[in-house]
């Protein structure tokens, strides 16, 4: 039942990537804060990542103690919950965007738990989410609650890292609906000098155990970056570079602008247009 009803949103998020695999390139998914740099803001990010040639979106929801995240996107987080961003805020952006591009909601175990496993999957549903990463809730740590997400047709995502044992790497990879979304390095999120070393080597693991997509995320801050993984990874996920340009912008046109530039830019080298 929970596999019949999750299909919605897992054959979204499969087309986007069957989409830009056609194209003969890796899907493009930037990261974005909900409801920052404020909640009419967030709506236009939103825009500027489809128009910039994005695939899909990550959404975020602000969370006080983002685990997973670094200093640029906890900041974020600190700046939209200051301004009264919860929920159902970002449930707005999501309602904006989700007719253009599949949206991927990212919350952190204590909000699902707190709106309700139930009513958050069927809000977010009713706001055209497509799926939903916890970070924090580990792959077959609390199977009631990712059953409640995919009967209300969520795909979930599951996460796996260097760090990940190959046992249980191939067991969440070989249950995985959606994509498989590897995190590059050891640490939280924000922007690295160069990639591991060693990341072909576990994207390749993971294709070779998954039958859905895998996309790469965590580092990812140049689009030469972006074109790198993309040789190897079905999906390249970006979310610290994109999320301090709106943080460094003077007013939201000049975070729309330098989003929407950077993803054109990142977009192109995904093409072959690599920049110089």
């Amino acid at each position: 039942m929970a596999e019949v009803a999750a299909a919605k949103g897992v054959e979204r998020i499969e087309a986007a990537f069957a989409a830009a695999r056609a194209d003969d390139r890796a899907a493009l998914m930037p990261y974005m804060m909900g409801g920052f740099p404020d909640p009419a803001g967030s709506d236009q990010v939103a825009t500027a990542y489809a128009d910039g040639g994005a695939d899909l979106i990550e959404l975020g929801v602000p969370f006080s103690d983002p685990l997973a995240d670094g200093p640029v996107i906890h900041a974020a987080a600190t700046a939209a919950l200051g301004q009264g961003v919860d929920f159902e805020t970002v449930l707005g952006t999501c309602r904006h965007i989700s007719p253009r591009l599949p949206v991927v909601l990212m919350a952190y175990t204590n909000t699902v738990l707190g709106v309700g496993p139930s009513e958050f999957a069927k809000r977010a549903v009713e706001a055209g989410a497509s799926g939903v990463i916890v970070p924090d809730l580990p792959f077959g740590e609390d199977e009631e609650v990712i059953r409640v997400l995919l009967e209300h047709g969520l795909a979930v995502i599951p996460l796996i890292a260097p760090t990940t044992l190959p046992e249980r790497r191939a067991e969440i990879c070989a249950a995985a609906r959606g994509f498989v979304y590897v995190v590059s390095t050891v640490g939280t999120t924000g922007e690295s000098k160069s990639l591991p070393a060693d990341l072909t080597e576990l994207v390749g693991h993971a294709k070779a155990e998954a039958t859905a997509p895998v996309a790469v995320g965590f580092g990812i801050g140049t689009p030469e970056q972006a074109a790198q993984v993309g040789e190897v990874a079905d999906g390249v996920i970006i979310g610290s570079r994109l999320v301090r340009a709106v943080g460094e912008a003077s007013d939201t046109a000049a975070a729309v602008e330098a989003v929407a530039g950077f993803l054109s830019q990142a977009r192109r080298a995904l093409e072959g247009d690599r920049p110089a």
